[in-house]
């Protein structure tokens, strides 16, 4: 808004507000998974990526059910997580 408190007009076009949008939701679907997360040391995340330090027991399915977890605020929306264990972190 301007100082004379009136709207100023953005020019935009679909595709972009739909990309805003979805990225947006999909920040939110991520924070959930973290929130979920949250007995475990997350050390970082990369967009849909969480970067987990675990002991060499910690089972990769358990962590990839509890990423899958649908919010209960979009219910029937089905979510499927991969992982994978490394030493060191590297893209898959």
């Amino acid at each position: 808004m301007t100082p004379s408190k009136k709207w100023d007009r953005i020019e935009s076009f679909g595709p972009k507000i739909v990309e805003n949008i979805v990225q947006a939701i999909s920040r939110d679907i991520l924070a959930y998974a973290m929130k979920n997360l949250r007995d475990y040391r997350i050390v970082g995340h990369v967009h849909d990526e969480v970067i987990i330090e675990a002991a060499r027991e910690t089972d990769v399915k358990t962590v990839c059910q509890i990423m899958s977890r649908t919010p209960p605020w979009i219910p029937g929306l089905l979510f499927r997580a991969d992982g994978y264990e490394t030493e060191w972190y590297r893209k898959d």
